[in-house]
């Protein structure tokens, strides 16, 4: 039997898809290893949201092959789709796979195989300019076992300056309702009770087929079994009254909101190509915290953006203050080559960044702290996912709805129970404890 191992780089949707790709091979007869171990088939699944990203892509790539030199290595996804002409080059590969084709995995190393390493094999397309549907990618077992992530949506029409994902993964393309509905039934047949819906633009689900995001997750939320929904990152604008409204009549839907920011400041807003404005984000969060009790509302934000200055950062943090996120993913601009923000006049200087990024790293912290401290002596119901040890007694962790983690003292197996109980303390500044009815 052959072995092949895989490696995922990236986002949540690369994660799906890469687990997607495992469960072809398996299908096709090869056995699963650690990407650590030697193999006959690598299958590396790129990134390329940064310069930094396709480094550490093409450095995977090369060290799968330096573990087995006789082995195929396949490169998929982002870094293929972008630098085509780089990979054909890099002797390192044997197979490329851009992003839509990814399906195609079997058949490439099929063709491999026939044409006994003459040449390399390429499955990439223009996906900028051929017109493209959805490529299904259904999970039949998604390798977390009690939360499933479930791509809907695919590409992105918003052109932001300074992200080449547009080109990367090409316009939105959505994912037919039924089949998203499909995958979750089956998933819940299996024993999952929380699904997450992922996509690289998820608020644009359904633009292209007259279909909407809100409606899709109506239709989830009538699926018997599955007892808790989470979205995946949203934009601001999505985030209407009546939009709010409809998520907070429906019992299931988790209150964990990511809505990406980038900026507080509405003129580097403009210069990022951002489509809102502070006001506007800020009312989004208004209308969370007026249909939810306690949502949590984390972000990201780039500093040292073009042109950023003090004033700017200034207005940024006092923003971030005055709104106080859950978590705050905190990222110092990288020139991604082939973006309009990569030829800016007024480049910030490294050191700059770096300052501007500690000090934002040291609210998050403190901001995050704060948050979880509001569930001090109340009552939480979390979903138990997997069994850790500390200070020398065995615990089980999971998360409450607002995905704060949480352990318990148990001896009994809680994987993928759902528990009730009151939060007596915390572990460290990142896990609270809770005692589990059971």
């Amino acid at each position: 039997m052959k072995k092949a191992a895989l490696h995922n780089l990236g986002c949540k949707v690369n994660a799906y898809e890469t687990d997607a790709m495992q469960q072809m091979l398996e299908e096709a007869g090869y056995e699963i290893v650690p990407f650590t171990e030697k193999a006959d088939v690598y299958v590396i699944n790129t990134c390329s949201v940064t310069n930094m990203a396709d480094r550490k892509s093409r450095q995977m790539l090369h060290r799968a092959k330096k573990m087995n030199p006789d082995a195929v290595v396949v490169a998929a996804g982002c870094y293929v789709q972008t630098k085509e002409e780089e990979a054909k080059k890099d002797e390192a590969i044997d197979i490329l796979i851009g992003n839509n084709q990814k399906a195609e995995l079997i058949e490439r190393l099929e063709e491999f195989s026939r044409k006994k390493s003459e040449e390399k094999i390429q499955a990439v397309i223009d996906i900028n300019h051929e017109p493209q549907c959805f490529e299904e990618l259904a999970l039949k077992k998604p390798a977390e076992h009690t939360r499933a992530f479930i791509k809907v949506q695919d590409g992105c029409n918003q052109f932001c300056s300074y992200c080449i994902i547009p080109y990367a993964r090409g316009r939105v393309r959505s994912r037919s309702l039924q089949s998203v509905l499909k995958q979750v039934e089956e998933l819940s047949v299996q024993g999952y009770q929380e699904v997450v819906l992922t996509g690289i633009h998820l608020s644009s689900y359904g633009v292209d087929c007259g279909e909407s995001l809100l409606h899709l997750i109506q239709e989830v939320h009538k699926i018997e079994g599955i007892r808790r929904i989470r979205l995946g990152s949203l934009e601001p604008r999505v985030v209407t009254e009546e939009f709010v409204r409809a998520l907070s009549e429906m019992s299931k839907i988790c209150p964990h909101f990511h809505l990406s920011l980038q900026s507080g400041c509405d003129e580097t807003l403009k210069r990022m190509n951002r489509k809102y404005t502070t006001k506007e984000y800020e009312e989004s969060c208004r209308l969370l915290r007026r249909f939810f009790e306690h949502p949590a509302i984390t972000t990201d934000v780039i500093v040292g953006f073009p042109g950023e200055t003090q004033e700017e950062f200034a207005a940024t943090e006092e923003f971030l203050r005055r709104i106080h996120f859950y978590e705050m993913h905190i990222f110092k601009y990288s020139k991604r080559e082939g973006t309009r923000a990569a030829v800016m006049e007024h480049q910030i200087p490294d050191e700059v960044k770096t300052s501007r990024s500690t000090k934002l790293l040291e609210l998050a912290e403190q901001m995050s702290s704060e948050f979880r401290a509001y569930y001090l002596n109340r009552t939480q119901e979390v979903l138990f996912e997997e069994p850790v040890e500390i200070e020398g007694k065995r615990m089980y962790a999971g998360y409450n709805r607002e995905y704060v983690r949480i352990v318990t003292e148990s001896e009994k197996n809680l994987d993928n129970v759902l528990c009730s109980g009151q939060i007596t303390g915390k572990i460290n500044d990142e896990i609270l404890c809770m005692n589990c009815r059971q």
